[in-house]
Order: structure tokens, then C-alpha cells, then sequence
């Protein structure tokens, strides 16, 4: 180990320069591992914290009880979370993040919620609760520093009418447990987006110099060292560079740990504190990419354990055989079956469609050496130039080398490709509706306790505001089976319908846009068997109050219906604002999935860049031959630039086909749905990260002038 040491550090400027690079490497993709670590341990924070807003009931202990309703009230497609107390006696709990559980008239807000109140007019929003602001809730009880929470105090008997109402005797000591499918999800995306890449970074640096440390090995063997001897010498090399290169990435890690919990990867922001690393982070971390390096350095000597001569007796690797692309085909065939036979228990949707997507991933994987050298044949069979002819051979001639710094960007492609392909096509068919459209000026308020008549003088006062073109109340249809409610013809507004000739009562939706559809002024509404004055006898089920969709009028018309009706059960709201936290999920997850493809794309450049140095160290001198036999350096740098950007540029489009054409037949199978292409952000960023990547190979060029020259050829 020692002789191992002074190799590494004293063995002169080239093994200097060597081990300054793989550390510079190693620090980058072991800060990566770090932050992505950190950034799991940040989601479950969020998720546990967001947990506690909906504790279960519980009874156990002497302590009084508390009246705990939790609700979602919206402000300009935002979710506002609404927690309801009201304690029953001096033992009863305290929430977490306040000080004392407010009374009647008293209400706490977080940090951001109160800033948005006093920037935005109380009609709007501040008036919807009454009483007095207390003050700040603190950050144990908040998901994120942009979270909007306000905690109302109530009434025991008030509460105790409330929806979604339970009785607790314990704060924080319940929490309901995190859903698992989502923290898989999260756990999978980043594993396979992200995590690959950068161990694919890291086993690609420390082969830096690989052929040339072969070299040295087999004439240490051939003077007599052992195969043992020179594993220990390799494996003490790259270990004492990747120890080196892991603390400077724990250095860069804690370095910009704050600025890192600002990017709103799940699409908030983080607490600084939540951005932390368990102690089995850390050891994985200290233990791991050593050790990972010193079996990359043990794995690319076994040519020279097996012979000292065998270095020198290079011959071409056998080429990989189109049977590689079985697992592929046999993924894809698998989610196509599922089309129509999708099974019934989530269980059985996971073992339905988990293992075809891992056989697609796998596929790729395997089928990637095959599908470089088939490109590296065709383009070696359409060359017309020297630099494409001799980069195609030699891609042709090893494509397993040429593949193995770009399969990380694969696996990246492919995975967010799928998942953008869900969110997109999802987020079309549920998601918020059309700025400027009839659906989007629509607000509608559900009642939980279903009134026998609704005042005149509410729907004057929403019909006195600017901007309201109606207000109209929708009863509750006795006939089950059919829409929910009916209503007189005469008080449909036009842009939602009519009634045929001779109707006078209808049956309609309970905000006139049936399910999955949208508002339409030629919708014909089916006339229900009931007259006008059975009609006014019947409960009221919603008030749909039609605007001109601007945000001011949509937000006063709220404030007066929540005032009306306290407790309601779904806050007012117009059509996509009730999954406002789906799309709110939906947006992070499209924002995770661009920052792994940045993040993944940006490895792979540094795994390209990192391989083309060491390719070019391992031919100096076929290099240096060809240009003292007149080949220009310009024809050279074709050849290296060609042998990197050709298989890459080629990688993304199979893996993001392959990808979407994943996503469809998951669709199709899972929902039904049809794919909506991602929009032209995802192929723009995705576009960025490939120009960011041939721009780190470019820099690696100026190398290849220097290194080559007519020396070279004499000392080699």
C-alpha cells in the first residue's frame, strides 16, 4: 500500500496530474450523491410534516380532547390548507409550530400566507377570517417556507359540525404513514434518472489512464511482482484519489447546502435544516465510492492479473449479437398485453406494469452496444470524409467502450421521458381549465349540509359585483342514477345551455359542465319529470356563480359563498382548482424530472470528457503517427468529436422514443388516455443539456494538439 501511496502521490507529474483529476471527478459526482441523498431525506421531511396535518383520531390518555378538522380553501389556483381547532379543556394539545391553541376569533398564518395577505385586498381574501391574526406558524409544522396554512380557532360545538372533523388527545405522536407508493416513486426516479449516471461518472473516472496503468502493472509482473502486489498497488491508487475527491465533494456539499434548499425540486422550497444526511448516508457515502473505485481499478486489471503479456496482445472484442434486444421487445410486449386486461387492485397494477418498464430499462441497457455499432456501421458505411471513416471504425470496432459513458444518459432520457409523457398527458386530461374560457369563470360552492332554500339576498350581493354575469341555484335531483341536479330552465345562463321546447325543468350537473367535459352554450340538458313548484320544495346542492374569469372577481365571489357557508366541505372553487395539489405534485414532478435530465445530461459530458482525455492519453502515439504523416490536427478533432457526440446525439433519440412510446401504452392500459407529446420546454431543455454536453467535450479538444505532437511519437 505504501509503494501504492507514493505512486499515486510522488510518481511524478503525469501520476500527479492523474490523481488531481479523478479527485476533481469523483468530488463532482460524490457531492451529486450527496445532495441526492440529502434531497430524499428533504421529500420525506415535507411528506411526514404534511402527514401531521391529518392526524388520526385518537382517544388514549387523560389529556382533553381536541376538535381537529383539516380543509382546503384556494386563492388564485393556489391551495390554502385550513386547519379548524378548538380545544375542550386545559390539557388539550397544542398544535405544533404555535405557541397555544387559538380561541374563537383567533387564527394563526405561516410566514408566506401572511404575506400574501397583506399584499392582496381583504375582499379578496382577508376577510374570509374574521377575528384576530395571533401571529406566525412556525416551521415544525410547515412542509416548506412557501407553504400557505392557516390554523382557525373555533368553538367546541362549532367544530364538532365541521367536515372531516376528529377528536384527538395528541399531536404529532399519529402520524399517518407516509404514502409509500409516492416515496417508491421518488426513490425510483432518482435511482434511475440520477443515481446511474453518477456512479457512471465516478467507475468512469477512476479508469482514467486505465491502458496506460496496464502498461506499467504487466512490467511490474514481468519483473516479478505478483498478481496480488498489483492489485493492491491499483486498488490503493484509485482508493487514495476517490478519498481525496469525497471529501472535497462533503466540502462542496455543506458548501451550497443552502442555496440547494432553495430550488423547488418537488416544487417548493426546503427548510435549510431538511437538506441533512443520516449517518447511513454518510457511511455509504465514505465507504462506498472508495471502495467502488478500488473495484473499478481491480475489474480493469484482470487482463493483466490473468497474464503480464496479454496488455500487449490487444485484439477486437467480439461484437455484441441482436439477441440483446429480446429483453426490450419482450418489455414492450408485455405492457401491450395489459391494454384492456388491466387489473383491478393496485397490486396487481404494479405487478402488471413495474416489471415491463424495468425490461424496457434493462433492454436498453443491454441493447445499447448493439444499436452503437449498428450506427457506427452505417455511418462508417455513408462516409465520405477521413475523420467519420476512422471515427467509425474504431466506434464499430469496440462499442461497449463507446456506449459505456453514455449509458447513464439513457437511462436518464428514457425514465424522465416516461414520466413527463404521464404527467403531461394526465395534467391535459384533469388538469385546470383554459385561461379565458367559460369553465374557467365558472365558481361553484357544494354545500355539505344541504339548505332547504338559499337568501335572495346572496345571490344579490354576488350579482352586484363587477364582472358576475349570474348567479343560479342548483336543487337536488330526487332521481338517482341521472345528473345530480335540476334546475329551471329559465335560469340556465346562456353559455351553458338550454332546454328542449316545451321544458321547464331540467336535469343538470351541479355547475352545469358534466364530468370530463367542458361548458357549452349548444349542450341540450335532458328535462326531468318534476314541475316548478316541486323544484323550489327541493334541497339546494350548489350555487354556480358564472364570471368573466378574472382572478379579483373569481376571489370576491369566493369570500361572499365561504362567509355564506362556513362549513362547507370542498372550498368554492372553479373547475382544476379542487386538484390544485395534484397539479401541484404534477408540476414537481415535471420540475424533478428537468433537473435530472440537466443534472444527467451534464454527467454524461463530464463522463464523455473524462473518457476522451483518457482516450486521447492511451493513443499519443497513433495520434502523433498520423499527423507526421500529414493528417491535420482539424481531422484529428473530427475524429475524437465524432466518436463522442455521434453515439450520444443517437442514445437520446432511441432512449426518448422509447420512452414515450413506454408512457402511451401505460396510458392506455392504466387510464385509457391517449399520449399528449411533452411540450417544447422539455425538448428545449433537453436540447440545452445535449449542446451543454458537446460544449464539455469541445473544451477537451485544445488537448489533443498539444499531447500529439512530433515528441510524442519519439518518447512513446
Amino acid at each position: 500500500m505504501r509503494f501504492g501511496l507514493r505512486l499515486a502521490v510522488a510518481g511524478g507529474r503525469e501520476a500527479l496530474t492523474r490523481l488531481v483529476i479523478i479527485a476533481a471527478a469523483v468530488a463532482i459526482g460524490a457531492g451529486l450523491l450527496l445532495v441526492t441523498l440529502a434531497g430524499v431525506n428533504a421529500v420525506n421531511a415535507q411528506l411526514t410534516r404534511y402527514a401531521s396535518w391529518y392526524p388520526q383520531a385518537s382517544t388514549a390518555g387523560d389529556a382533553d380532547p381536541m376538535w381537529w378538522s383539516t380543509r382546503e380553501d384556494f386563492f388564485r389556483g393556489e391551495q390554502i390548507l385550513r386547519i379548524d381547532v378548538a380545544a375542550t379543556g386545559p390539557d388539550s394539545p397544542t398544535p405544533p409550530g404555535i405557541p397555544r391553541t387559538p380561541g374563537p376569533g383567533e387564527y394563526y398564518v405561516s410566514p408566506a400566507f401572511a404575506e400574501l395577505l397583506a399584499a392582496t385586498p381583504g375582499p379578496e381574501l382577508g376577510d374570509r377570517y374574521p377575528g384576530r391574526n395571533l401571529g406566525i406558524i412556525g416551521p415544525a409544522a410547515l412542509t416548506s417556507p412557501d407553504a400557505l396554512l392557516v390554523i382557525v380557532g373555533s368553538t367546541a360545538d362549532e367544530a364538532a359540525k365541521l367536515p372531516n372533523v376528529r377528536q384527538i388527545t395528541s399531536v404529532g405522536d399519529d402520524i399517518p404513514a407516509l404514502p409509500e407508493t409516492v416515496v417508491d416513486l421518488i426513490l425510483g426516479v432518482i435511482a434511475g434518472g440520477l443515481l446511474f449516471p453518477v456512479l457512471i461518472f465516478i467507475g468512469t473516472a477512476t479508469r482514467l489512464s486505465a491502458a496506460r496503468r496496464e502498461q506499467r502493472f504487466a512490467a511490474m509482473r514481468l519483473v516479478g511482482a505478483t498478481p496480488k502486489q498489483i492489485s493492491v498497488i491499483a486498488a490503493t491508487e484509485a482508493a487514495a484519489a476517490a478519498v481525496a475527491g469525497t471529501a472535497l465533494g462533503f466540502a462542496l456539499f455543506f458548501a451550497f447546502r443552502g442555496q440547494l434548499a432553495d430550488i423547488p425540486f418537488t416544487g417548493m422550497r426546503f427548510f435549510p435544516d431538511d437538506m441533512f444526511l443520516r449517518p447511513l448516508d454518510v457511511l455509504v457515502v465514505v465507504l462506498g465510492v472508495p471502495a467502488g473505485a478500488a473495484l473499478a481499478a481491480w475489474v480493469s486489471l484482470r487482463r493483466v492479473r490473468i497474464s503480464p503479456l496479454g496488455v500487449t496482445r490487444r485484439v477486437t472484442p467480439r461484437p455484441p449479437r441482436a439477441y440483446r434486444l429480446i429483453p426490450l421487445a419482450l418489455g414492450v410486449a408485455e405492457m401491450t398485453y395489459f391494454i384492456g386486461r388491466r387489473p383491478d387492485t393496485a397490486d396487481g397494477q404494479t405487478a402488471a406494469f413495474l416489471p415491463g418498464l424495468l425490461l424496457i430499462m434493462a433492454g436498453l441497457i443491454l441493447a445499447g452496444p448493439w444499436l452503437t455499432m449498428v450506427g457506427a456501421r452505417m455511418m462508417a458505411g455513408r462516409a465520405r470524409r477521413p475523420a467519420a471513416l476512422i471515427a467509425a471504425r474504431r466506434l464499430a470496432d469496440n462499442p461497449k467502450a463507446g456506449f459505456r459513458a453514455i449509458s447513464g444518459v439513457m437511462l436518464a432520457l428514457f425514465v424522465t421521458s416516461v414520466a413527463l409523457g404521464v404527467i403531461t398527458t394526465i395534467s391535459a386530461n384533469r388538469g385546470p381549465a383554459p385561461i379565458g374560457s367559460t369553465d374557467a369563470g365558472t365558481l361553484s360552492t357544494s354545500f355539505y349540509h344541504h339548505p332547504v332554500s338559499v337568501p335572495d339576498a346572496l345571490l344579490t350581493e354576488l350579482r352586484a359585483i363587477p364582472g358576475v354575469h349570474s348567479a343560479t341555484v342548483i336543487h337536488d335531483n330526487p332521481v338517482s342514477g341521472a345528473e345530480p341536479g335540476v334546475v329551471a330552465c329559465a335560469d340556465i345562463p346562456a353559455a351553458y345551455g338550454r332546454c328542449g321546447d316545451g321544458v321547464a325543468v331540467a336535469t343538470v350537473s351541479d355547475n352545469f359542465i358534466p364530468w370530463r367535459e367542458a361548458a357549452s352554450a349548444t349542450r341540450t340538458w335532458p328535462a326531468a319529470s318534476l314541475s316548478l313548484a316541486d323544484l323550489q320544495q327541493l334541497p339546494a346542492i350548489s350555487i354556480v356563480a358564472q364570471t368573466d374569469a378574472s382572478p379579483a372577481v373569481i376571489e370576491r365571489s369566493r369570500t361572499i359563498l365561504a362567509l355564506a357557508y362556513p362549513d362547507y366541505w370542498v372550498a368554492p372553487s372553479v373547475p382544476g382548482e379542487f386538484e390544485s395539489t395534484f397539479a401541484d405534485q404534477m408540476r414537481g414532478w415535471r420540475q424533478l424530472a428537468n433537473v435530472i435530465i440537466v443534472a444527467s445530461l451534464a454527467l454524461a459530458g463530464c463522463s464523455l470528457a473524462v473518457s476522451v482525455i483518457g482516450g486521447l492519453s492511451e493513443r499519443k502515439r497513433p495520434f502523433s503517427l498520423l499527423r507526421l504523416s500529414g493528417a491535420p490536427v482539424r481531422v484529428l478533432r473530427r475524429v475524437v468529436a465524432l466518436e463522442s457526440a455521434v453515439p450520444m446525439l443517437a442514445v437520446a433519440a432511441v432512449a426518448i422514443g422509447m420512452g414515450l412510446v413506454a408512457a402511451q401504452l401505460f396510458l392506455k392500459a392504466q387510464m385509457d388516455y391517449t399520449l399528449t407529446a411533452p411540450s417544447l420546454g422539455y425538448y428545449a431543455v433537453v436540447l440545452v443539456g445535449l449542446l451543454a454536453c458537446l460544449a464539455i467535450i469541445a473544451s477537451t479538444l485544445p488537448l489533443l494538439e498539444r499531447i500529439t505532437g512530433p515528441e510524442t511519437a519519439r518518447s512513446e
